[in-house]
């Protein structure tokens, strides 16, 4: 099937992150790195009237409302992120209990609703989350686009080493956006 608007969803998964972890300030390093291009990606979405979805961690909250993840993880580190790629009223908002935003979620049901067939994927960890989400879209026969700078991991070699995998073992579409 060809890809175009009609069939095509964003998804940023993770980007609400308040990177107070092991690992949090590289990983922080590296998502600002790639903030110009999830900007860039979200107004594409907008100007296209393409569905955003936000598909992010719970912290415990176990709330899928996006004020509340962003009052628990807003911090000076987070702010800048969290400020140019909120989602606000028009956009999807989803909660996820681990790694892929398929699991136990209803991303599926959603995109199936949309009649969304091919996901443009963005976000973080690359090396986990994003590869976990994108290991299960390939098993749902999704068409992917996964930009190579709108994503961002702790460590640049295991960033590669996931957007290898999504490339070679799962046909994405690793492209720049």
């Amino acid at each position: 099937m060809e890809n175009t608007h009609d069939n095509t969803a964003v998804l940023f998964v993770d980007i609400i992150n308040h990177f107070d972890f092991e690992g949090g300030e590289k990983l922080y390093a590296h998502t600002k790195e790639i903030l110009p291009n999830l900007k860039k990606l979200k107004n594409y979405a907008r100007e296209n009237n393409l569905p955003i979805i936000y598909v992010n961690d719970h912290y415990g909250l176990w709330q899928a409302d996006f004020r509340k993840i962003i009052d628990h993880c807003h911090n000076d580190r987070s702010q800048e992120i969290i400020e140019e790629l909120k989602p606000d009223d028009h956009d999807y908002f989803l909660i996820k209990p681990q790694h892929s935003a398929f699991f136990q979620t209803p991303l599926q049901s959603l995109l199936n609703e949309l009649g969304k067939t091919h996901l443009i994927m963005a976000g973080i960890a690359g090396d986990i989350c994003i590869l976990f989400t994108a290991k299960d879209a390939y098993m749902y026969q999704f068409d992917m686009h996964i930009p190579k700078n709108c994503m961002a991991s702790e460590e640049t070699d295991n960033n590669n080493y996931a957007l290898y995998l999504m490339r070679s073992v799962m046909k994405a579409n690793i492209d720049s956006f």
